[in-house]
């Protein structure tokens, strides 16, 4: 009997530890969405202050395709509703923009949520100069594959979306950098409108 009252007791005393367990994970699930929106939200003004939303009065509302990651090693088009530029500069830091911005989900981001485009301008031989911030060499994850789908998300997004760009040089910071972070050259040009982003040198 006392056998038996005490492995009732055990039982007793597991399920009300089970019961905790459950509920403390399920709370635990409700702060750590809590916090993700939060600092959802945090990016969000940031943003909103850093890089406002960039309205121009030749703005049409058009089907653009942005390239986010599509797997771990390659990006691919989705189709987004933008109010673009007619003025391809314009046009260029909005589409640029979007990609950073607003991905679809976390796991298609391929450029860090902190990167900034602090300036872009084209070239009269077509060359498009896209300057970031030092979030995009820093925050980038260091590896070939991360940092090739980071490098073609920006030039497979300028080339779909803005007509008359023939290739791409990547700055940080108003520098010429040799990689993005470690693995990707960024020594030379992108060409633009052909079907890979492999570099080219002048």
């Amino acid at each position: 009997m006392i056998v038996g009252r005490n492995l009732k007791i055990a039982l007793a005393a597991l399920a009300v530890a089970v019961v905790i367990g459950l509920l403390s994970l399920r709370g635990l699930h409700g702060r750590v969405q809590r916090l993700a929106q939060l600092q959802t939200t945090e990016e969000q003004a940031r943003r909103a202050v850093l890089a406002p939303p960039i309205s121009t009065p030749t703005d049409v509302r058009v089907q653009a395709k942005i390239f986010w990651a599509a797997g771990a090693d390659k990006v691919a088009p989705v189709v987004v509703e933008l109010p673009l530029s007619a003025d391809p500069v314009q046009r260029s830091k909005q589409v640029l923009q979007e990609l950073m911005t607003n991905p679809p989900t976390p796991d298609q981001r391929t450029l860090p949520a902190d990167a900034l485009l602090l300036s872009f301008y084209i070239l009269p031989d077509g060359t498009a100069i896209a300057d970031f911030s030092d979030a995009l060499a820093s925050e980038t994850p260091s590896g070939i594959l991360s940092e090739t789908m980071a490098v073609n998300s920006i030039a497979r997004t300028l080339e779909s979306n803005v007509s008359g760009l023939h290739r791409l040089k990547i700055l940080i910071h108003g520098q010429e950098v040799d990689t993005l972070a470690g693995h990707a050259d960024l020594s030379g040009f992108f060409d633009l409108n052909p079907l890979s982003a492999a570099p080219t040198h002048p």
